[in-house]
């Protein structure tokens, strides 16, 4: 059984994977958002509560989302690759080819969402946007039961520090140290 290098007392960007993981769970949380705001919106339109719900998915979505993708794609996925781990070329190919599609999806919704948040629109494209949820749903259940373990178990403490460093310098925030 393949032990986790990542060290039980590691904080932050020091435990990397662990953040791609708690991504996942925020991703998760704005497709929530999303889902509840196609509810809200034809029985109150876009009021204050929609208008704030608009705000928190459009913030996460254009911000930390971006980040999160760049973090799979210019540093977790070139590092399996790297490693040899098995299946590396093609699951990149095929994670990176939903991010794109993610992407698109995203700007469908992202008009809608501004103009919710600005009150001066009360709907939203349901079936783009339960396609979006529905895509980023899979596509979180599938890194977290293949990727992240397959980076767990092919990473070494150099590999895992890099991603770490490149996240954390991503954000502009500091890396606190090494494994």
């Amino acid at each position: 059984m393949p032990v986790s290098r990542l060290g039980a007392a590691a904080r932050g960007f020091d435990r990397r994977v662990e953040v791609l993981e708690a991504c996942h769970g925020r991703i998760a949380k704005q497709c929530d958002t999303l889902e509840k705001l196609l509810v809200h919106l034809p029985a109150h339109g876009a009021d204050a509560q929609a208008q704030q719900a608009a705000r928190a998915v459009l913030v996460y979505f254009d911000t930390a989302a971006v980040h999160h993708h760049d973090d799979e794609e210019r540093n977790l996925f070139p590092l399996l690759e790297q490693a040899g781990a098995p299946g590396a070329c093609d699951l990149v190919e095929t994670l990176t080819l939903e991010h794109d599609e993610q992407g698109l999806l995203w700007r469908r919704l992202r008009g809608e969402l501004q103009q919710i948040e600005a009150g001066t629109a009360a709907t939203l494209d349901a079936a783009t946007a339960h396609r979006f949820v529905a895509m980023n749903r899979a596509h979180l259940e599938f890194e977290n039961t293949h990727v992240l373990p397959l980076a767990r178990q092919v990473l070494g403490a150099a590999e895992i520090e890099r991603l770490g460093r490149a996240m954390a310098a991503r954000r502009g925030v500091p890396f606190a140290g090494s494994l």
